[in-house]
């Protein structure tokens, strides 16, 4: 657990001085900056050479988070959210307090709250929501594992995290869904 812990700390150094970080979560390997930082999140765009009409996702670590970014989510968000049995990103109408660049035009943000405890303990060290995209330029295949991330990538972040890079678990990005005023899920990508 040594890297688990100098990870955590080297993250937060990074991040909250603007860098980006390659880290794995609880679906693909993440590129991931402060959502709440404008440069940070032009950096991920940048090194992903993703159109910026492509919103990107954003991580929380705890459901009551949604509350603050999320202007009249569902009454009955918290509780849906925690009984999800899989890694669920929802795109939620009317983002609060986020940079243009992290919103979608339409006003609209991607929030998936995480359950991987690398991914909380940073973002409860940070205070802040992490942006999380899949560790692959635009187009190209997600990569399952560390190890076939491209090169580029790996070059282009501030800090590259230790732990779980060996682990060849194959995982799958989210499911995206979106949740109606009834409280019913649409899927969008399952």
């Amino acid at each position: 657990m040594v890297d688990f812990e100098n990870d955590i700390k080297n993250c937060v150094s990074v991040v909250q001085n603007g860098g980006t970080v390659l880290y794995p979560t609880d679906t693909v390997w993440g590129l991931g900056c402060d959502a709440l930082n404008e440069a940070a999140v032009d950096k991920i765009f940048e090194l992903k050479q993703r159109p910026k009409e492509k919103s990107l996702i954003v991580l929380l670590a705890e459901a009551k988070d949604i509350l603050q970014y999320v202007a009249a989510p569902h009454p009955d968000i918290i509780a849906i959210v925690e009984e999800f049995d899989r890694p669920t990103t929802i795109i939620y109408e009317n983002a609060l307090g986020f940079p243009p660049n992290v919103v979608n035009a339409d006003g609209s943000i991607a929030i998936r709250v995480t359950n991987d405890p690398f991914c909380k303990a940073l973002i409860k060290r940070l205070k802040v929501p992490l942006v999380s995209t899949s560790a692959n330029i635009s187009g190209k295949p997600t990569a399952p594992t560390y190890n076939l991330i491209n090169d580029s990538v790996k070059a282009g972040v501030d800090y590259v995290v230790h732990y779980r890079r060996d682990d060849e678990a194959p995982r799958q990005p989210s499911r995206l869904v979106k949740i109606d005023d009834m409280g019913e899920m649409e899927i969008l990508r399952g």
